[in-house]
């Protein structure tokens, strides 16, 4: 079954976010350190890979969780790439 969280622009976010491993299309498994949430919860990294719509469209550095909600695009690190 497909994953059908949505995508959340999210301007608190500092790094891309999905636990959905279907879209990557290269991911590296590693257990890192784990993120804190806004909610004071933390989510553990899983790995980091790019990931790809259909349309080729390519976002690099996107972090692999657990247990995460929503998948999340960071604002700030969108604009660094001079999007």
């Amino acid at each position: 079954m497909e994953n059908q969280h949505m995508w959340y622009l999210d301007r608190g976010c500092s790094k891309h976010m999905t636990v959905d491993k279907t879209k990557f299309i290269n991911l590296i498994l590693k257990h890192e350190v784990h993120v804190s949430y806004d909610d004071n919860n933390k989510g553990k990294i899983l790995g980091r890979g790019t990931i790809s719509d259909k349309n080729s469209f390519l976002i690099h550095v996107v972090l692999f969780m657990e247990r995460l909600k929503h998948n999340l695009l960071s604002i700030s690190q969108l604009c660094d790439k001079g999007y």
